[in-house]
């Protein structure tokens, strides 16, 4: 009872804190809508449709989703490394609950805040002319969940090995970057070079913007948007499983890091 009492209070401090900070609301959702109208809008009309119905922007869109919920959730270890620095981490690290929950409570923390910002997104689906029915939306969430706690999971496990503000800012953008350009967030996965199609295929943030992006444009199985390995094309399912192994690992990861904190 205790470790469920310490993840709720450690989610409930990370919502509270994003909530309050206003700044941190609204700048989360101005950099993804930059993208999205700015450098969406500029080569719409050049690269012409990339699938019958659908433009470059539309394209975009779940791509720019599922961005805004990765930079999030990755980005929430740095609440890691600033309490580290301001000691509190060493208070909630000698409370009595276990250290797995703490890593529990934070990813989730992470997870919905990510969630959040990438709903806020999607309420701009009518200003590109993406048609969403509620049984769009409602299997969109899950998968956003899933690439939030994935991707958050693996922020808070590199936080626990990082001990400065600084470190972990430049990690964070020396990984982040790569990861949202070779996601196929911004063009199709089809095509490629080959030492781009293997980074691609390699990345485990392609198999959270595939699943968001098939299910939100309603993309078959054979459409430019789906990702072949080793000669077979991934179904949705299979993008979702990769995904859920890559997140139970590093989700297991962080618990034992947090586990062997001093």
């Amino acid at each position: 009872m205790n470790n469920l009492r310490g993840v709720y209070t450690i989610w409930y401090r990370d919502i509270l804190r994003f909530w309050h900070d206003k700044m941190r609301m609204i700048s989360s959702i101005t950099f993804p809508l930059l993208f999205l109208f700015v450098f969406g809008s500029g080569l719409s009309a050049r690269m012409g449709f990339l699938s019958p119905g659908v433009d470059f922007t539309q394209f975009m869109f779940p791509g720019i989703i599922g961005m805004t919920v990765l930079m999030s959730s990755f980005m929430a270890g740095i609440s890691v490394v600033w309490d580290r620095e301001f000691g509190f981490l060493k208070e909630v690290l000698v409370a009595p609950i276990s250290r797995a929950s703490v890593a529990v409570g934070k990813t989730l923390g992470a997870a919905t805040v990510a969630l959040f910002q990438g709903i806020l997104i999607l309420l701009f689906a009518p200003l590109i002319g993406v048609s969403l029915s509620v049984g769009t939306v409602l299997a969109l969430l899950p998968l956003m969940l899933l690439l939030s706690i994935s991707m958050g999971s693996l922020g808070i496990l590199l936080a626990t090995r990082i001990r400065s503000m600084e470190a972990f800012q430049a990690v964070m953008q020396m990984l982040m970057f790569p990861m949202v350009l070779l996601s196929g967030v911004f063009f199709p996965l089809q095509g490629l070079p080959v030492w781009m199609s293997i980074l691609v295929k390699l990345n485990p943030a392609t198999y959270g913007i595939a699943p968001i992006r098939q299910v939100m444009l309603g993309a078959p199985p054979d459409s430019p948007f789906a990702i072949n390995l080793l000669g077979h094309t991934m179904s949705l399912w299979d993008n979702i499983a990769v995904l859920a192994v890559f997140g139970v690992i590093m989700i297991l990861l962080a618990m034992w890091s947090f586990s062997s904190q001093e």
